[in-house]
């Protein structure tokens, strides 16, 4: 198994003792998807050199798809992409309002080394760009504040000349920011990188100060993304990547909101093919019932073309390079081997690792598997959120701690309803699960 820190450990063990998937490391357990990797990488790298990449990701709930996405998103980071992810949402994130899913893409930008508050260090790094590359010239001298200010706000100006053939309104943000900060008034410009950001409610006085107007609208997002992503190659990042994950969820809208969300994931995925935006690369995530049933994709017809691949033949030989991938459902095999890998990940650096691996060894890890996955009526596609959930939470944590617990005599595997998803109690087949017990 690959090292991994203490740090990057604890979080993975953190993520899944909540049921949810981690930020980090995700190489370390994953299972059955590693044969994508040489040709998403290809891609990536071409999007590095100026292209532009849209793909989808369809599969059953259960079977790793936010997984897979965070997967990706971190091979984009070792590649030095910044990445972000936003949760399609009815209420949060609806996909029609392109303003709203703008906003979550700034909120949630993680740069190249996986910090947060991305948006902030990439417009801060920007300028630090511009004024190292007006000392690189060697015209002036550093310890001259006000002639660095001049010469770099003049690189900035020449800079802007190309974003502000696209995002005219973006550009004067910018130099506004630029502005205030020279000036010291730091309230305003936290609030003009606020507004740059998509961010609504902003103060009169600080929209005048850098000379824009209203908020950000739907066709306005398209044009603050091309700003990015200029600010993006100006500083010398390989590019944007952007995960839409779980956009099944339009589905369950009103027939009049779910065209216009189908609308405006055609009209991306158009301009993404015009070349609009080169540097990024854009990830859709949904179920098989969203790209083929008749209240998804196939609802609008452009975009079902765009979207269409043909998976009647054997899921050996899907082509990655196509525009939709398919991920297989998890069977008991594939459980038991990321099962595997998160024990040994736990024992990496437990006190205890010699009497984990001989209380939670292989024939046990099986054993709990075949639980989990007969518990929710031997559907294993939607199992592995509880049964990691169950495995480090509830027996690999209580072997490191009591050394007298022994699991296969101390432990039942109990699941209640509050702890599934819609999704996972109608596996379960069950209204009520509280009381149901297997023993292992």
């Amino acid at each position: 198994m690959t090292e991994i820190s203490v740090q990057r450990r604890d979080e993975i063990l953190d993520a899944l003792r909540k049921g949810t998937v981690p930020g980090n490391r995700l190489d370390t357990f994953a299972v059955g998807i590693d044969h994508f990797q040489p040709h998403l990488e290809d891609e990536l790298r071409r999007v590095h050199s100026g292209a532009s990449q849209f793909k989808a990701v369809r599969g059953e709930y259960g079977c790793g798809k936010t997984f897979f996405a965070r997967w990706m998103a971190e091979r984009a980071r070792q590649l030095g992409f910044m990445t972000t992810e936003v949760q399609v949402s009815e209420t949060e994130t609806p996909l029609h309002r392109l303003e709203t899913v703008y906003r979550r893409l700034t909120e949630r930008l993680l740069t190249a080394t996986g910090e947060a508050g991305g948006f902030r260090n990439l417009i801060d790094g920007w300028f630090f760009t511009l004024e190292e590359d007006v000392l690189a010239e060697g015209q002036i001298d550093q310890n001259n504040e006000q002639a660095l200010l001049d010469a770099t706000n003049d690189l900035m100006e020449r800079r802007l000349s190309t974003i502000n053939q696209t995002a005219p309104m973006f550009s004067m943000a910018l130099r506004g920011y630029r502005r205030a900060q020279a000036a010291g008034d730091l309230a305003t410009a936290d609030s003009i990188l606020n507004w740059l950001s998509g961010q609504p409610n902003v103060a009169a006085a600080a929209k005048r100060f850098a000379g824009v107007k209203g908020d950000i609208d739907h066709f306005g997002a398209m044009n603050f993304l091309q700003g990015v992503l200029a600010v993006l190659r100006d500083s010398g990042q390989s590019g944007l990547f952007v995960t839409l994950d779980e956009v099944e969820t339009i589905q369950r809208v009103r027939s009049d909101v779910r065209d216009k969300s189908l609308n405006a994931l055609r009209q991306l995925l158009d301009e993404i093919d015009a070349g609009r935006f080169p540097g990024l690369y854009l990830l859709i995530t949904g179920t098989t019932a969203f790209f083929e049933g008749p209240q998804g994709a196939s609802r609008l017809e452009p975009l079902a073309q765009r979207l269409h691949v043909d998976f009647q033949t054997d899921a050996r030989f899907d082509n990655p390079r196509a525009v939709q991938l398919r991920l297989a459902a998890f069977d008991l095999e594939r459980l038991f081997l990321v099962g595997q890998r998160i024990r040994d990940i736990f024992c990496s650096h437990s006190s205890a690792a010699e009497r984990v691996r001989t209380c939670c060894d292989d024939a046990y890890l099986r054993t709990l598997a075949q639980a989990v996955a007969g518990f929710l009526g031997g559907k294993v596609g939607v199992a592995p959120r509880i049964f990691l959930k169950k495995l480090v939470a509830e027996v690999l944590d209580r072997v490191e701690l009591f050394e007298a617990f022994d699991p296969r005599r101390d432990y039942q595997l109990t699941v209640s309803d509050q702890e599934l998803t819609p999704v996972e109690r109608v596996a379960a087949g069950a209204d009520d699960v509280d009381a149901i017990e297997l023993d292992l």
